[in-house]
C-alpha cells in the first residue's frame, strides 16, 4: 500500500481525495473533499461542510477519489 502522507503532499491540489485519520479515543474518521492546501504537518480539506485541518500525523488512508456524480432531482410528491 502506498504511503498516505506522501500521496498528501505530492497530489496537485484540487484533487478530490478521501482521507482516514485517527480521532480520540482511537476511533477513525474520514474526509471526502478537494485538497485545498498543505504544509510539512498537515492538510486542508474542503469538505461539503466547509474546511477540515487534518494533522499529517493521524492520517492512516488516503486516496484519490473520482468526481462525484450528478445530483438527482428530488422525487415528486
Amino acid at each position: 500500500m502506498a504511503d498516505p502522507v506522501h500521496f498528501l503532499t505530492t497530489a496537485p491540489l484540487g484533487t478530490r481525495v478521501v482521507v482516514r485519520r485517527n480521532i480520540e479515543g482511537g476511533k477513525l474518521t474520514d474526509a471526502l473533499g478537494f485538497l485545498r492546501s498543505r504544509t510539512a504537518e498537515e492538510c486542508v480539506i474542503e469538505t461539503r461542510d466547509g474546511l477540515k485541518t487534518v494533522p499529517l500525523a493521524a492520517v492512516v488512508a488516503a486516496k484519490e477519489v473520482p468526481p462525484a456524480p450528478p445530483r438527482r432531482r428530488p422525487l415528486a410528491r
